[in-house]
């Protein structure tokens, strides 16, 4: 995905626009028809071939009003657009399709052991994927970081959730094929056959892991949702799947594409990779601003659960809404020149990790970790450079680098 408004080519139709083929976020350019529906269409309906339709929000107004205002808006239905129309079973069991109040005591209960104080008691385990990560580019050798940062991820969380290391690659893998089942490179048959092969291998997966503790709860994320009590009663075998699902696509959705975003910034920036090596102090503000640019995750969907009035339109109970994270983060309402990138930007207030209730709750464990990789990566490494052809996703869900090579220039002494 391109990160500025680039010259599509040729003007952009309002009535024309589909943020439904994935190629858009591939190929094609994706600011400049937010931009355009920010300016002209915030509230904008789409009608797909089949009779589906969906509404999606633009604004950060809006957004955030879709997100935040579960009454009116719900979770339970589906949240991505690769279940539009289709329902969700997993509605009311896994955190991030679960409307409050049960959604919020599952969280508050996830909140503890994810915090950012529990996660920094846990520090010296991000040390290991970071220098995993950072050591390859080291070597001064050309390495594909989009790929090297797709499994990043995957060490952390799965050494959280006591996971095999054996079973990593292909949880990493299966992740994307959820989140990307119309991207050729990691189709396994069409793409609906993918993201069934996707869901069934997951839950599958963690349906084996449950068993083999034979209920007795370890010390790690699975055994904490399995000591987990909601008004008194456990969690169902169903639900702590559902949710275990839930944390590895989380954890493998932001974070690696923050990663190559921000260095694909960098580049693009380089006073801007001077000025953070130069400062440590502007490297937490750096990724603060990694992840607005980068707006990893780039939408959410949500139902109506009545009759709304949305930028002038009724929106009837039942139908689909998308917030576009990616376009609230360029909002010009909201953030003063929304394509300069700027280390020091200040406030930051974007909602990379979503807004409201739904708040991501990895979000702590993928910031602390950015910063430690980012930390290292300004004391090591001078440069980036471009080594290759940077390929993108096809997903309407994630902006993201499928591959990315780059040859990393040393300090003198590193």
């Amino acid at each position: 995905m391109r990160m500025s408004p680039d010259d599509p080519g040729q003007p952009v139709d309002p009535d024309r626009v589909d943020l439904w083929d994935s190629r858009l976020y591939s190929d094609g350019h994706p600011h400049a028809v937010w931009r355009l529906l920010r300016a002209k269409a915030p509230v904008h309906r789409q009608e797909l071939e089949d009779g589906r339709h969906f509404w999606s929000v633009v604004r950060y107004a809006d957004v955030c009003r879709v997100l935040r205002d579960h009454e009116f808006f719900t979770s339970e239905r589906g949240t991505l657009l690769t279940a539009l129309g289709g329902g969700d079973p997993a509605g009311g069991k896994m955190m991030a399709a679960t409307d409050p109040p049960r959604h919020t005591a599952l969280r508050e209960s996830l909140n503890r052991v994810l915090s950012a104080r529990a996660v920094e008691a846990r520090r010296e385990v991000l040390l290991k994927p970071v220098d995993r990560l950072l050591d390859p580019l080291l070597t001064g050798e050309s390495t594909d970081l989009a790929v090297a940062a797709m499994d990043f991820p995957m060490d952390f969380i799965g050494t959280f959730m006591g996971l095999p290391e054996e079973d990593w690659p292909r949880l990493a893998k299966l992740t994307t094929m959820a989140i990307a089942p119309h991207d050729p490179d990691f189709q396994e048959g069409s793409a609906p056959l993918t993201l069934l092969t996707a869901h069934h291998e997951l839950f599958e997966y963690f349906s084996r892991q449950l068993s083999a503790r034979g209920g007795n709860p370890t010390d790690d994320l699975i055994g904490h949702l399995m000591s987990m009590r909601i008004d008194g009663s456990p969690l169902d075998h169903e639900t702590i799947v559902y949710n275990c699902y839930s944390l590895i696509l989380g954890a493998n959705v932001t974070t690696p594409h923050t990663i190559t975003g921000l260095v694909q910034a960098l580049m693009d920036h380089p006073a801007a990779h001077r000025k953070a090596a130069a400062d440590p102090s502007l490297v937490s503000g750096c990724v603060e601003e990694g992840l607005r640019w980068s707006s990893p995750a780039s939408h959410f969907m949500r139902y109506s659960t009545r009759d709304v009035e949305l930028g002038g339109y009724t929106i009837r109970e039942g139908s689909a809404l998308v917030a576009w994270l990616g376009s609230a983060n360029r909002d010009e309402d909201v953030f003063a020149d929304p394509y300069v990138f700027d280390i020091e930007r200040r406030p930051n207030r974007h909602v990379a990790f979503g807004f409201g209730p739904h708040y991501c709750v990895g979000g702590a464990l993928a910031r602390i970790s950015l910063r430690m990789l980012f930390e290292r990566i300004f004391a090591c490494i001078e440069r980036f450079e471009p080594a290759g052809e940077v390929r993108h996703l096809a997903s309407t869900f994630v902006a993201g680098v499928k591959s990315m090579p780059v040859r990393a220039v040393p300090h003198i002494g590193s």
